[in-house]
């Protein structure tokens, strides 16, 4: 049983007996109250989304998931194709029901995949991952007061904000969480 602290982006828990994902979380003190946890919960079945709010003494267990290792495959007509690598079983999301992680998604790329009553529900992407620049723009000389940045565009069709320095072909380390710049490889 999680309590109300535990309750962090990116925890699944079971409500109904179905894993709702943790979205959003907002924490509020009212002044003479009791604190109180605002979220947003995404189904990982059917995709609904619900909102709920805990109070200090609510607990609410953690749906059992299983992880396992898989490597994906490819992206076509809207779903994206991934392989087991346990049992070598074939199984697909909708690019829709995995949002923006099908941006940081590369061939060969292994993810760990969260497994409830026996079926693949959702996909979990490393902290970090390295890409390639595809295409960047050339940084202009002489504008480099302060942090200057530039969009550049990764092998997967990512956009980030990236320094000056940055040129197409380069390894850059993408945060998966912020999708933000991290270092060049």
């Amino acid at each position: 049983m999680l309590s109300m602290s535990e309750i962090k982006l990116g925890k699944v828990l079971a409500i109904n007996n179905e894993p709702y994902q943790v979205v959003f979380t907002q924490h509020i003190k009212v002044a003479r109250g009791g604190a109180v946890l605002k979220t947003k919960l995404k189904n990982l079945v059917t995709g609904n989304t619900l909102e709920k709010t805990f109070s200090g003494s609510d607990s609410i267990e953690e749906a059992d998931l299983q992880r396992r290792k898989a490597n994906f495959l490819y992206s076509q007509d809207g779903d994206c194709f991934f392989m087991d690598n346990e049992d070598f079983e074939q199984f697909q999301f909708a690019t829709d029901d995995l949002g923006d992680m099908s941006k940081y998604l590369k061939e060969g790329q292994t993810v760990d995949v969260m497994i409830f009553n026996q079926r693949p529900v959702t996909v979990a992407l490393p902290p970090k991952i390295e890409l390639q620049v595809t295409s960047a723009p050339d940084g202009v000389k002489g504008n480099s007061s302060g942090s200057v940045t530039k969009t550049v565009i990764l092998e997967t069709g990512l956009e980030v904000r990236t320094p000056l320095f940055i040129k197409s072909g380069d390894m850059v380390r993408v945060n998966t969480e912020t999708g933000e710049y991290v270092e060049r490889v």
